[in-house]
């Protein structure tokens, strides 16, 4: 894939060594970190487990063995950042083909090749979101963009090793109180300094995925992303920016079922706790799992009237909720939804035409529902119906505002 990455670093080398425990690996630092990675017996182990669960039971010494003269052969021809995502691309290409009935996307004559963006997305899958992007630019003849990714899915050093590898910069969310004012200062400045630089970005709208379907805007993010820039004030410091919103729709959702379960327990049990493989076991089943159709969405650049932090989020919501792309399985849910669970389902206005099942898609979407345990099909139904519920609602009103406030509330404590 395409990089970005400065040719000369020393010439930067004041500059970005404020950003060097967040940034993604430069060209010169590449080579290095991946010969470390081969020496790793954890990542080893990690890889060889993944790819090859049942021979790695039965012979994990051999399959370790295999795993890394395979890795060392692969990687051979890697030196720098484009070889890294020139092999990252040609893994992705196989991804899709093979979980993806269908790629699609829409809007890229709104993006220029002389600018960069912050794209700024509603966020399904935590590797596959940013991948899809990725990879519609790339085939596209775009530069490829830098992704912001939480510490809470960096469990482990050579996990952060990987993402760093593929153009991926760390968001701090386990700090509090100064250190996390000091660290969001921080990563605001990374940001501009990206676009600044001619990198693009991308960002998901909130932190964690939307579990239920709901995408909006966390204002928290957009005072985040002003904060290098405040004494201009928030309009002309996201101006900067350059903000793309992007909706990015699955027909299905590797991991609806592993959302509604937590959204069960959460809502119904009072709590979700997770394990040390939660994460991990999210990022698999969603790179893994069959998605049908996948429509990626590039909007038009955001232009602000006011320093209204909730206006900004509105007009990126607008665009997001507007531009996601209504799949057949969402009208099979707000329809099953309405027979068994009718006071969840507020006033609508639905369109004429609703997307016709060409392939088979309420079958397959039935299968998956019967398959699910009884008990979270409801959450399941509404994960997939909820985003027809934000585009169709009547009246002005957000149907989702109370729950979103309620969300945060959660978050928060």
């Amino acid at each position: 894939m395409q990089t970005e990455t400065p040719t000369d670093i020393q010439t930067e080398a004041q500059t970005i060594d404020q950003f060097k425990d967040i940034r993604p690996y430069h060209d010169h630092e590449v080579r290095p970190v991946v010969d470390a990675l081969l020496a790793n017996p954890e990542f080893i182990r990690s890889i060889a487990g993944f790819s090859f669960p049942k021979l790695y039971r039965m012979l994990p010494g051999l399959v370790c063995w295999l795993t890394k003269r395979k890795l060392t052969a692969q990687v051979s021809t890697v030196n720098n950042v484009k070889t890294m995502q020139d092999i990252i691309a040609v893994y992705m290409d196989q991804m899709i083909e093979k979980t993806a009935s269908k790629l699609t996307h829409s809007g890229l004559e709104n993006l220029s090749h002389d600018k960069a963006y912050l794209f700024i997305s509603n966020h399904r899958d935590i590797a596959m979101d940013p991948a899809f992007v990725n990879y519609m630019l790339y085939h596209a003849g775009f530069n490829t963009v830098q992704i912001a990714i939480g510490d809470n899915l960096l469990k482990r050093p050579f996990v952060t090793d990987l993402m760093r590898l593929n153009k991926s910069f760390i968001v701090r969310r386990s700090l509090k109180g100064r250190e996390l004012l000091k660290s969001s200062k921080l990563l605001s400045e990374y940001i501009h300094h990206c676009i600044d630089k001619g990198w693009n970005v991308w960002i998901a709208q909130r932190e964690g995925r939307a579990k239920d379907g709901v995408d909006r805007t966390d204002t928290a993010l957009l005072k985040m992303l002003s904060m290098a820039r405040r004494e201009t004030g928030l309009k002309d410091s996201l101006s900067a920016l350059h903000i793309v919103p992007v909706a990015i729709s699955y027909e299905f959702d590797p991991c609806d079922t592993l959302k509604a379960d937590e959204l069960y327990q959460k809502k119904e049990l009072g709590s979700y706790q997770k394990d040390e493989r939660s994460d991990i076991n999210s990022i698999v089943t969603g790179m893994i799992g069959f998605k049908g159709h996948v429509h990626v969405t590039f909007g038009k650049e955001i232009h602000l009237d006011s320093d209204d932090a909730d206006a900004a989020a509105a007009k990126i919501d607008e665009q997001i909720i507007q531009n996601y792309l209504l799949q057949p399985t969402n009208f099979f849910a707000l329809e099953l939804l309405r027979k068994t669970e009718p006071e969840l389902i507020p006033a609508l206005e639905l369109p004429a035409e609703i997307p016709a099942d060409n392939d088979g898609s309420r079958a397959k979407f039935a299968e998956r529902l019967a398959a699910a345990d009884p008990k979270i099909r409801r959450w399941l139904l509404q994960m997939y119906a909820n985003p027809v519920i934000s585009r169709y609602s009547v009246g002005k009103d957000d149907p989702f505002a109370a729950q979103l406030d309620s969300d945060e509330q959660q978050v928060e404590s």
